[in-house]
């Protein structure tokens, strides 16, 4: 899946930071590792983390990145990020017409201000525990502090498209920094970090007045059956759909950057027609002259299903 997540997001323009988890093997590290060498413009985070999810190492894994970015040689413009179940449902090209003519210097971070019956993720403190059959985030009975600076804390979602100056404000602005130093023991901070930070007026590219705006994930949700879509045809995990090949029509006709998630190996049928749908679209749009290697290889779906005598 990383793979393939990869091929479809790479152009030589783009750089790209990988965080691995910490807790991953020491074969799946050494095997991206050496992909990454393979090219100049794709690195591994210098510092890793162990992911914990709903934790604080979701959020810090993704600062890592931001602080290797900053240095990076490529003079990038947005950072995007995404996990390893994503896949893209825009190409580059569509992408960054979108960021452009929909929302011209600003951030994307969906989100309104923070329910009521969220406001036990961050009044209460939450503890990370790490261990080798699982790892996982878990209340104390410890009351937290009020918000830094009076800050009004938003809730919404962990992905993002956000300008280099603002990344750059979030890196040493004294509210951004007392803000994460707060959230280090609250639950899911990567879910209210960037869209409070994004609602300051004074932040570089905010959106003050925004809530759900930008279609960054395209993801069905079990509560939203009938309503924002027609229902799973794979299976839900944490509420939210795996993909299945039904799939695909509700996925292509979004009007979203990216789909999450993704399972290769449960619904490889699934991926393999996306992934062909996009490189087709990715070939369309090209303003230079196609080379025949760029062309995904021809497989055979006949050899990925099931054999009977």
């Amino acid at each position: 899946m990383f793979i393939k997540l990869l091929r479809a997001i790479y152009v030589p323009q783009n750089v790209y930071c990988i965080h691995i988890d910490e807790k991953s093997s020491k074969d799946y590290k050494r095997a991206v590792q050496t992909l990454a060498n393979c090219f100049e413009n794709i690195f591994i985070a210098s510092k890793r983390e162990t992911v914990v999810y709903a934790g604080f190492s979701r959020l810090q894994a993704d600062i890592n990145c931001m602080k290797d970015l900053i240095h990076s040689k490529t003079q990038w413009n947005y950072v995007i990020n995404l996990c390893g179940q994503d896949y893209p449902i825009k190409t580059n090209k569509e992408l960054i017409l979108y960021i452009k003519t929909k929302w011209n210097g600003k951030n994307i971070t969906p989100g309104i201000v923070q329910p009521s019956y969220m406001k036990h993720r961050t009044n209460i403190s939450y503890k990370e525990y790490v261990h080798l059959e699982k790892s996982y985030v878990h209340p104390t009975k410890n009351i937290k502090s009020e918000p830094p600076h009076n800050l009004t804390i938003y809730f919404g979602s962990a992905y993002y498209v956000l300008t280099r100056k603002f990344v750059e404000f979030t890196l040493t602005d004294v509210r951004a920094k007392d803000l994460l130093q707060w959230s280090r023991d609250t639950y899911s901070p990567d879910e209210h970090y960037w869209v409070t930070l994004n609602r300051l007026p004074d932040a570089p590219g905010a959106t003050p007045d925004a809530r759900w705006e930008g279609n960054i994930r395209a993801i069905k949700w079990r509560d939203q059956e009938g309503k924002a879509h027609n229902g799973c045809k794979g299976h839900y995990v944490r509420d939210i759909c795996v993909y299945g090949l039904g799939d695909l029509k509700w996925i292509i006709d979004a009007p979203h950057l990216f789909a999450n998630k993704f399972e290769p190996g449960t619904y490889p049928l699934a991926m393999e027609c996306l992934e062909r749908q996009h490189r087709l679209k990715v070939l369309q749009q090209a303003e230079v002259p196609l080379e025949p290697h760029w062309h995904l290889q021809e497989y055979s779906l006949l050899n990925m299903m099931p054999k009977t005598n």
